[in-house]
């Protein structure tokens, strides 16, 4: 600790830096993260992300698993949005082995992960009002995300680790009553984003919490790498399904948003209306769903040639990449995840000097990590 002495009045106080850990066991961390703050009275004059507490070794695990294996623990990266991560590692390996599915599995794969972000925004929306102190929010948000959930568990089975998309296109086809039931549901969603606007996103108390905190400039977000709403939210319209399509993104019309100063509240309006525009992109699969096969033509054992490969798509929070590299095994030679929560979180370190203690949950909320994303 450094001390430093101040003259007030005449008088001479004698203050000190303080060292303050949040976490790791703490639930506005958001799971096992440790943020190790310096502070000068209430302003924070360092921030340091320390990870590694959930530490799950997913990529040496690869080595030992067949490259179907793996699809199973993928899952379990972001487990908030299990199907981007099915998609991005069969991505990888389909591009190894040169397969391309069917085209009524590409839009099947894009209904699925639209509305699994659907989810992963509804959990972001409930848990950082309860962040800021407001709990209505979180009994609305987990209201809506059961329907979906429901969806899942009629084409899946389960409720969280999906492992619904696979090497080649998808588990199974729709049941019969399924796109109906879909359909009622983005209806539902449609009329209760004006709800989501009067409970937080124009409540006085909660723009007071988030407005001009944890700014986070275009120039920073570029040179931490931050992807996804995090980067929208500083105002860079860059989105993989955009810029870089796959799985037929290229044929849905839907907007971008972005934010204006890149702060907390920014971050948060550019999830909401994210949801809004996942809603028109699963519509227009759903109007467009072709008939056809849901599978390619995919060896029984997977030896995919020599060779490195590397994919990404559009995750919730952001970049979610793949870099693989196959010697013509059954199993993977090398495994490599670009986790965006994992580089997201990197920026932590820079947007909360200068802020207040109080400052610290909102700005940390507003990133959207999961930790098992990033100690994957």
């Amino acid at each position: 600790m450094t001390t430093e002495v101040i003259k007030i009045k005449g008088a001479d106080l004698q203050t000190e830096e303080m060292i303050l850990n949040l976490g790791p066991q703490h639930p506005s961390t958001h799971g096992v993260l440790r943020v190790i703050l310096k502070l000068d009275g209430e302003v924070i004059i360092a921030a340091e992300p320390e990870v590694g507490y959930l530490h799950r070794g997913t990529e040496k695990l690869a080595e030992n698993r067949t490259y179907p294996q793996m699809l199973v623990i993928s899952d379990r990266w972001d487990y908030l949005s299990a199907m981007s991560n099915n998609l991005v590692w069969c991505l990888a390996v389909e591009k190894l082995l040169q397969i391309k599915p069917p085209e009524k599995a590409d839009h099947l794969r894009v209904i699925m992960v639209e509305l699994n972000r659907i989810a992963s925004h509804l959990v972001f929306f409930g848990t950082y009002g309860i962040d800021i102190g407001a709990y209505t929010p979180f009994l609305h948000a987990f209201r809506e995300r059961e329907k979906i959930l429901d969806l899942f568990e009629e084409v899946s089975g389960a409720r969280m680790t999906y492992n619904y998309i696979r090497i080649g296109g998808v588990m199974a086809d729709l049941p019969a009553d399924w796109v109906g039931k879909c359909r009622s549901f983005l209806e539902w969603m449609k009329d209760r984003f004006p709800e989501y606007d009067t409970l937080l996103t124009g409540n006085p108390i909660f723009q007071d919490r988030t407005k001009g905190i944890g700014v986070l400039s275009q120039a920073q977000a570029i040179t931490y790498g931050v992807t996804g709403p995090n980067l929208r939210g500083s105002g860079i319209n860059f989105d993989l399904r955009k810029d870089e399509p796959y799985c037929s993104y290229e044929k849905f019309k839907f907007d971008v948003p972005t934010g204006a100063n890149g702060d907390c509240w920014d971050r948060y309006w550019v999830r909401i209306q994210e949801m809004k525009e996942s809603v028109k992109i699963v519509e227009q699969a759903l109007d467009g769903l072709p008939a056809g096969e849901t599978n390619a033509k995919v060896p029984r054992i997977l030896r995919p040639p020599m060779g490195e490969t590397y994919a990404q798509i559009e995750a919730p929070r952001g970049s979610l990449g793949i870099y693989t590299i196959s010697d013509a095994n059954d199993k993977p030679y090398r495994v490599h995840v670009r986790a965006p929560s994992f580089i997201n979180l990197t920026m932590l370190q820079e947007i909360l000097v200068g802020q207040k203690v109080s400052d610290v949950v909102a700005t940390l909320g507003s990133i959207d990590i999961v930790l098992g994303e990033v100690d994957r």
